[in-house]
């Protein structure tokens, strides 16, 4: 309720000038005694008849700058521009992470394809793993994201898969997503090549693992059974060359086992009485047939290289198959050099007599019979025949063989090379 001050004010006389003024000054104390006792009540409007009263000056507010000093940072246009950074680094590490996760300048990889055998059971960080250390991704871990936003985490497949280095994530996730269940593995190995040689053939065919390594030793197998007594270092010469079609999921282990089967099924069926009969093992058979092997171009040649051999070893001379040579240098390919001729091994049969120690490559069924049935003849020694493709001439006298070495030695003067037309 408003408080009527006015109201215990005398009257007095509108037309004294004097009473007039008193009256006001009793006004503005009055006034002024109700702003006092009121406090912070004061009345906002001017008081009637006088001025408004005084108020202090506002405080100049110091700024941020002055306040907290040159330690503040500069404020907020300094906070602006750290949030502002802040936001160009993320957009930086945003578009980093999504071109390494999504590669889109990578495709199906560089170089030859090779074989990854993915093991049954494989988790997708696993599968990320082995392919990260097979050089065909770059990272697991990314690999693993990729494969979980593509939603095939389910679908990696395991087994045997063809893949090429530096390959994209998705290219790899599509080539686990293939299934390998209807697929084989196809693998022909020559006849007579040697265990290095085959290794090279089954690298290339894709199938993983160390075909050296493999090949050294194999449990339930024993090279003694077949006459090596303790001479076999490795199984070189019982590693039957074949075609062979494996499981996806197979590996060098697969195949050397494969090999050592169609062996044992096929030299059961060689007739070895005539070998024996001449104090020789199915080893030493072996040995004989994995030269003949390297010697031969002509199958019809097979059975005479073999008694070639049987002869020389009747007559205690020297067997001089170069390809010998070549096994202990494990050159196949290179010319043959005065120094390789001389080299000082036990496989050298140009310095040592006999047979070598084991077989130097892998012979086939029908070398293996050839060495265990040679043929009914008395030659000793041959040499290529001119104008053919690896055709001998035989003779079983070194008068008649000089004379044939002599024609060879003409036509290849004359050929200005090779006599031979292969």
């Amino acid at each position: 309720m408003t408080e009527r001050w006015f109201d215990d004010m005398p009257e007095h006389d509108p037309d004294d000038p004097e009473a007039v003024e008193r009256a006001l000054r009793r006004q503005e104390r009055a006034a002024r005694r109700q702003d006092e006792g009121s406090g912070s009540k004061r009345s906002k409007g001017p008081v009637l008849g006088g001025r408004p009263p005084k108020r202090k000056a506002p405080r100049e507010r110091k700024s941020s700058r002055q306040r907290s000093g040159r330690g503040s940072g500069g404020g907020p246009r300094k906070a602006r521009l750290i949030l502002t950074g802040a936001a160009a680094l993320g957009l930086v590490i945003g578009i980093w992470f999504l071109f390494a996760l999504f590669q889109p300048f990578k495709g199906d990889g560089d170089g030859e394809q090779f074989a990854v055998k993915v093991p049954a059971g494989s988790s997708v960080g696993q599968i990320g793993d082995l392919l990260a250390e097979e050089g065909v991704i770059s990272n697991a871990t990314l690999f693993e994201i990729r494969a979980t936003i593509s939603g095939k985490r389910g679908d990696l497949n395991h087994g045997v898969h063809q893949f090429r280095e530096n390959m994209s994530y998705s290219a790899a996730i599509e080539e686990l997503s293939r299934t390998t269940s209807k697929r084989t593995i196809s693998v022909t190995i020559p006849e007579g090549l040697s265990r290095s040689e085959t290794a090279a053939v089954v690298e290339a065919a894709g199938i993983p693992g160390d075909y050296m390594d493999a090949t050294v030793a194999v449990k339930g197998f024993n090279p003694n059974e077949y006459g090596a007594q303790g001479r076999a270092e490795n199984l070189e010469g019982f590693l039957f060359p074949a075609t062979y079609e494996l499981k996806p999921t197979a590996d060098v282990e697969d195949l050397v086992a494969e090999q050592l089967g169609a062996f044992e099924d096929n030299i059961a069926g060689v007739n070895m009485k005539y070998a024996k009969s001449k104090n020789l093992t199915t080893y030493d058979v072996l040995t004989i047939a994995s030269m003949v092997e390297r010697e031969v171009s002509i199958p019809s040649e097979r059975k005479t290289v073999a008694a070639v051999i049987y002869n020389r070893l009747k007559m205690g001379e020297p067997l001089g198959i170069d390809a010998t040579i070549r096994f202990a240098l494990d050159n196949w390919t290179e010319p043959l050099t005065e120094s390789d001729l001389a080299t000082d091994s036990p496989y050298n049969t140009r310095l040592n007599g006999g047979l070598p120690p084991g077989p130097i490559g892998n012979p086939g069924l029908a070398s293996i019979e050839a060495a265990a049935s040679p043929a009914d003849t008395d030659v000793w020694l041959y040499v290529v025949k001119p104008g053919t493709c690896g055709e001998h001439v035989f003779s079983s006298s070194l008068e008649e063989h000089n004379a044939n070495v002599e024609k060879y030695q003409q036509a290849q003067e004359a050929a200005g090379g090779s006599p031979t037309e292969c």
